[in-house]
């Protein structure tokens, strides 16, 4: 089975596509490969003039299926699919052209599309992160966003929360990190503190490429900011339990709704004591949606 991913380049993006090409790595009988195409590498007049030849000189193995995650990779992934007709297209997220014209749509419940014979809703949108069932008791990570157009960041009020985990959990083994939206001065806030002492701190500049999806491994828990969906669903994913530090709202929307939909079916929790959170559960979504893709 071969995988052409349709790729715009973008990390977010990438993470998705790779989440259901590694799940079907795992559930699938065959050997799975996996192909990157720059969308700005694929000429629409190319793609137009290969239809129907089963070929195209940027592509080195027919395709079983055809990938494409981002606007800009959707037209190229579909006049793809005219070229192979017999790869089954998937979009991850919610077109700009008619759900029809694929053969999978596979978006996130806040995106507000209703499951069809061709469209997979899921909960929250898809990663390549699994349980490895590494967990370590009473080791915590917090890990910190930032301001966004929907949420107002607070020094204050993340400092506070943070300094009431270190309180409640006096036993455990704390990692905090940021991320790149985390504004530049709060760390020398932090370090300011006295309970920072008590802290392992490791900014985003200084940690290699996957080294957060390392920690989720061996963390039992996840304090996630409230603006960072994609990091609570990944603390799910990861099989940890998570907490949530709230920020100030700015508006909602199907983000925020999002999260709440994670706090009302009793995912996460808004707490400040480990033994406080939901107990761990599996959460897997990638490999369910292979469940329907692949038949």
């Amino acid at each position: 089975m071969h995988i052409v991913y349709v790729t715009d380049g973008k990390a977010g993006h990438r993470s998705q596509a790779l989440g259901l090409y590694q799940a079907m790595q795992r559930l699938s009988q065959h050997a799975v490969s996996f192909e990157e195409v720059p969308a700005e590498s694929l000429s629409r007049f190319n793609l137009f003039l290969a239809r129907g030849h089963q070929k195209h000189l940027l592509i080195q193995q027919k395709p079983d299926y055809i990938f494409s995650v981002g606007s800009a990779t959707q037209l190229k992934a579909l006049l793809l699919g005219q070229v192979f007709p017999k790869a089954k297209t998937v979009v991850l997220m919610k077109p700009k052209f008619p759900l029809q014209w694929f053969d999978y749509v596979i978006v996130p419940q806040h995106d507000g599309l209703a499951e069809q014979d061709n469209v997979i809703v899921t909960q929250g949108a898809l990663n390549p992160i699994v349980n490895e069932k590494h967990h370590q008791k009473k080791r915590i990570l917090i890990a910190l966003g930032g301001a966004s157009k929907r949420h107002q960041w607070s020094d204050a009020k993340v400092l506070q929360a943070i300094e009431k985990i270190v309180q409640d959990n006096k036993k455990s083994e704390i990692v905090v990190t940021t991320s790149r939206r985390t504004p530049k001065d709060f760390l020398s806030s932090l370090h300011e503190k006295t309970f920072a002492k008590n802290l392992q701190i490791f900014p985003v500049e200084d940690t290699p490429q996957g080294w957060i999806f390392e920690q989720m491994q061996l963390a039992e828990a996840v304090w996630v900011t409230d603006d960072s969906i994609s990091m609570l669903y990944e603390a799910l994913s990861a099989g940890c339990k998570v907490g949530v530090i709230e920020i100030d709202r700015l508006k909602q929307d199907r983000i925020t709704k999002s999260v709440d939909l994670l706090l009302q079916d009793r995912r996460v929790k808004v707490a400040t004591r480990l033994s406080e959170l939901y107990p761990a559960t599996q959460f897997a979504e990638a490999d369910r949606v292979v469940a329907q893709v692949v038949k």
